[in-house]
């Protein structure tokens, strides 16, 4: 009985490491947004939140907006899709949070 457990168990655990988060790729170049002229009119300040595609030659392929003033946003896709990481063998996919 307690050996079907212990296989569960491993079975388990080596599938875990099958679905574990990509490293974090280092970024080679991130330009600071433009901080829109509305947000400076209203002192508006925060952070956006954004999952970002890598594609393996280190380019910001896809952004994703998640959360964050929608009044930032625009401002942080412009400028998180410029940015540039380091070369990977395969894509990967990171959160980041711009700060305004």
């Amino acid at each position: 009985m307690n050996r079907p457990r212990h296989i569960l168990l491993s079975m388990l655990l080596l599938a875990s490491g099958m679905f574990a988060a990509d490293p974090e790729r280092k970024a080679l170049r991130q330009d600071d947004p433009e901080y829109p002229d509305i947000a400076v009119k209203i002192s508006l300040h925060g952070t956006v939140k954004l999952k970002i595609w890598i594609a393996p030659d280190g380019s910001v392929r896809r952004l994703e907006y998640i959360g964050g003033h929608p009044l930032l946003a625009e401002s942080a896709l412009k400028a998180v899709k410029a940015w540039k990481y380091a070369p990977a063998p395969k894509e990967s996919t990171q959160v980041v949070e711009v700060k305004f």
